[in-house]
């Protein structure tokens, strides 16, 4: 039978294609000592494959042939053979196998062809037969697939289509460092991009259109059904390209959800990208529900947006978006939110330290400073009862039981506590602006220069996130700006920061450059300008602050850079670049040309605020350099450069983690103002978020032989619990406050903790995250940063007389919650899944995305992680993201059975 001896025949003439000598001499050992086994292998094929085998191989010969007709047919038979076989994921199809040893034959009498039709059939087979074959990095796929016939790529099935996809993207690349055309390549792109897309391979299409740097393709291809897993996929991906690659995959979402009605997906992309379309946005849409969901989006974000004729139609319009994004229903949700889990019941410290849990000693603490354990039940009051507008120290009624009085408990303070005391009234009153003022406005007629202070202090924090048309803040405090007392302008100064952090408001300005450029100002005074400058126009890299700033630094003598409140001067030149990466190197520059001691300190702290956020690991790397140098004493620039690691790093999932063990490792080795840093960033990292290998971390280090370290560490157990009322920590900081019952600095940290941990009887957040954790809120990360920094020096500063720098951190209180309105704002319940997120990016079909759920009835608290999702179609959520408050509207196709 003449097909038997063929085999022979082809494999002797396969490898002659690259070089003629070799193959019999390699051939004649394997025939000797492989014959049995080849003929063993023969009879180990089942018949129906001995006769496709055979089959192959005539078409091998035919295919050879001189009569065209013959040539054809053979080569149509080959083409039938490879099309139907069935290939699994996890074997070669059995065409292709047996068609391995005549891959050189066909490839030498390929070259011999004339340029025919016939040729370009038989370059389509053999560019299916190098998807196998072909060696490393020869790219003969694609080489064939070029000179070969223009049909359908798609029926040669999936694997071919991937394989050519990687070898256009290596192509590509090399025609570009031969600066040769690409045009030809871009329509085989075209063609592959089409067949993903239709097969719900959509992160391959955009994987290769990357590759070929052209996403704009991709617009044109995605369609309704998509749309949504392509755009979560680019979104994604943006976090781990580089710049401007990640602004670019971003800005080609924001046009896909554009093109499908996709507003307020849309909206969080702008948001990320700066609010350059924010007009765009409102303008697709006559829809006013939809615009006030976008109000929502906006307002969580804290972003300052004028509302004008463009993006309302008519002035009623104009009133209910103002409403909206002025956040003047935030107090009311919350509240709605508090009387729905029954927590409106005042809390007093008492009820929060439980001393009756705790054995022994420090049941007994009261032998310490009273001043200062009254200062800390302060803070923790109001941080306690942040929002709800009572308490049991500051707003009880006067005729209650002796201390239950306002008066009495603020004059139990002494000095700069009473101005804490007097500010904690804003803090309990917080986002309820009307009320928090007229109570707090009694405060300002009072003779006590600290109660004062207190009080504009307290001003500032009512309105934090609220805005009005009239200004009130801004009025009552801007009167005591030229009193002589330093704590008045400072108390002053700080409210207007944290009133209009954000707002990036002219007048502030005119007015506190003033003071920084004014040389008789104490330099307390010009620190907090600077800060307040800096939470004010946070991001707006606002080159004529900076001058200011600069000048500032730059006029100080050696003993004022002594000083440790100076260290907040960078932190403010900072805020203004906060996130906006190479915007900052100008001012970089400049910074370089400081007295020694504060240049290192600002260069560090201008880059980590610069790339807050983004994930950059080149930033990470440099940083990770700077912390392994040993250097001489009085070097503090360590430490803020360990914070940036975590300021940069907490953008995704893998680079926190990847944080985390760095920062593990740098307790080891680091020095000793490295480790003082590490339970900060920590903190940062996990922030309302209790990790439980974070949290071990920071029990072990807050017994720490290092008093500052175990200080870091216990206020960094209150970050990573703070909102969370957490049992374990909570545990914790109660054997922390007997350990530590006689170091009145370590039981003031613990009692501040306390605070936090509870902070809003559970129902607030610290994490500056939104929206899935897509989307990073400038200003909440302004006040985090701003209070870090000042703990990096916790004896002179949170210790010492500014204490009431924790009340920044109100800028970053949200609350955890969903809150569902109808129609016209009115709360609604429905039933609501909560779960823990899943990560369904570049999953095929419809899967789950969130798991291990519990059904809920609106208004439900949200924790780290977790995620909702409606549990009836009786309504549509006019954003997909179910955070905050969310508009439902009636689905018109709902019929109740």
């Amino acid at each position: 039978m003449p097909p038997r001896e063929d085999p022979n025949g082809g494999a002797s003439s396969a490898s002659p294609s690259e070089a003629a000598p070799p193959p019999p001499q390699q051939q004649q050992p394997a025939k000797g000592k492989g014959k049995k086994k080849d003929e063993k292998k023969d009879d180990d094929l089942s018949e129906e494959d001995q006769a496709l085998k055979e089959q192959l191989e005539l078409c091998v010969v035919r295919a050879q042939d001189t009569d065209p007709g013959v040539q054809k047919l053979a080569l149509e038979s080959m083409r039938q053979e490879i099309r139907t076989a069935a290939s699994s994921m996890t074997s070669v199809p059995k065409p292709l196998k047996f068609l391995r040893p005549h891959y050189g034959t066909l490839k030498a009498y390929f070259e011999t062809m004339p340029e025919s039709d016939l040729k370009k059939y038989m370059a389509d087979i053999l560019s299916v037969l190098a998807l196998t074959m072909s060696a490393e990095g020869e790219r003969e796929s694609l080489k064939y697939r070029m000179i070969g016939s223009e049909g359908d790529i798609g029926s040669w099935g999936h694997e071919y289509v991937r394989n050519l996809a990687g070898e256009i993207a290596q192509e590509f690349q090399k025609r570009q460092c031969d600066n040769m055309p690409t045009d030809s390549l871009m329509e085989l792109v075209q063609q592959i991009v089409s067949f993903h897309m239709k097969h719900n391979a959509e992160p391959e299409a955009v994987d290769l259109l990357m590759e070929v740097e052209d996403l704009k393709l991709l617009v044109d291809h995605v369609d309704s059904t998509n749309y949504k897993r392509t755009c979560l996929y680019l979104t994604s991906s943006s976090k781990y390209l580089p710049a401007p690659d990640d602004m670019l995959a971003l800005q080609i979402a924001f046009d896909i959800y554009m093109k499908f009605g996709d507003l307020a997906s849309a909206l969080q992309i702008t948001l990320q990208l700066d609010n350059k379309d924010l007009k765009q946005i409102f303008t697709a849409t006559d829809d006013l529900l939809r615009k006030k969901q976008f109000a929502y989006i906006i307002a969580r974000h804290g972003l300052s947006t004028e509302i004008d004729g463009d993006i309302a139609a008519d002035e009623n319009e104009e009133e209910a978006l103002k409403d909206i994004i002025c956040n003047t229903k935030l107090s009311e949700g919350y509240l709605t939110l508090a009387r729905d889990i029954e927590v409106m019941e005042p809390k007093s410290p008492e009820d929060i330290y439980k001393i009756h849990l705790i054995d022994g000693r420090g049941a007994t603490s009261s032998s310490l400073d009273s001043a200062r354990q009254n200062l800390a039940a302060t803070f923790v009051n109001a941080f306690v009862n942040a929002g709800f507008g009572q308490d049991k120290l500051m707003t009880a009624p006067s005729d209650s039981s002796g201390s239950g009085s306002s008066g009495n408990w603020l004059f139990k303070n002494k000095d700069h506590g009473k101005a804490s005391a007097a500010a904690s009234l804003g803090m309990i009153l917080l986002w309820d602006s009307d009320s928090g003022l007229a109570q707090l406005d009694k405060y300002l007629h009072s003779n006590d220069i600290h109660v004062v202070a207190g009080a504009l202090l307290g001003i500032g924090i009512v309105s934090c996130g609220v805005k009005s048309d009239c200004d009130p803040a801004f009025a009552l405090i801007s009167e005591y700006f030229n009193r002589d007392e330093s704590i008045i302008r400072i108390g002053a100064i700080l409210g207007l920061g944290i009133a209009y952090a954000g707002s990036q408001k002219e007048e502030i300005r005119e007015q506190l450059t003033a003071f920084l450029s004014d040389s008789q100002v104490p330099l307390e005074v010009l620190v907090f300008s600077a800060i307040s400058l800096g939470l004010v126009f946070v991001g707006s890299c606002n080159e004529e602050i900076a001058q200011t700033i600069i000048c500032v630094l730059m006029d100080r003598s050696e003993a004022e850079l002594a000083e440790p409140i100076i260290r907040l001067l960078p932190v403010a030149l900072g805020l203004l670049y906060l996130g906006k990466q190479e915007s900052v190197e100008a001012t970089a520059e400049v910074s370089k040309t400081f007295d020694e001691k504060i240049r290192n300190y600002c260069d560090v702290t201008l880059m980590s605020l610069a790339y807050a956020g983004t994930g950059n690991v080149l930033k990470v790397q440099k940083l990770l350099g700077i912390c392994s140098e040993h250097l001489e004493k009085g070097e503090t620039h360590q430490g803020p450069a360990v914070l940036g690691i975590s300021l940069i790093a907490m953008a995704e999932e893998l680079g926190a983690e990847m944080a985390v063990r760095s920062l593990e490792r740098l307790l080891q080795y680091g020095e000793q103002n490295i480790r003082r840093a590490v339970p900060l960033a920590l903190g940062l990292l996990c922030i309302s978020n209790p990790k439980v290998n974070v949290m071990d971390t920071m029990s072990r280090l807050s017994h720490d032989a290092d008093a500052e370290v175990s200080m870091a560490a216990i206020i960094s157990l209150g970050l990573i619990g703070a909102g969370t009322n957490n049992a374990r920590i909570a545990g914790m900081l109660r054997n922390l406050s007997s350990y530590y019952y006689k170091e009145a600095g370590h039981l003031f940290c613990v009692r501040i903790a306390q605070g936090l941990v509870h902070l809003g009887k559970g129902l607030l957040t610290l994490s500056p995250f939104h929206s899935d954790h897509f989307l990073l809120s400038p200003i909440a990360l302004a006040g985090l940063v701003t209070v870090l920094h000042a703990c990096l020096d916790m004896k002179s500063i949170i210790l010492g007389k500014y204490h009431y720098m924790l009340y920044i951190l109100a800028l970053a209180m949200q609350p955890r919650m969903l809150l569902t309105v109808d129609e016209d704002l009115k709360p609604l319940s429905v039933p609501v899944r909560v779960g823990q997120v899943v990560d369904v990016v570049g999953q095929a079909g419809r899967p789950k995305t969130i798991t291990g759920f519990q059904t809920h009835s609106t208004p439900v608290l949200l924790a780290a992680g977790e995620r909702a999702e409606l549990a009836t179609e009786k309504f549509l959520p006019l954003t997909p993201v179910l955070e905050g408050f969310v508009i439902l509207r009636k689905n018109p196709e709902y019929h109740e059975d």
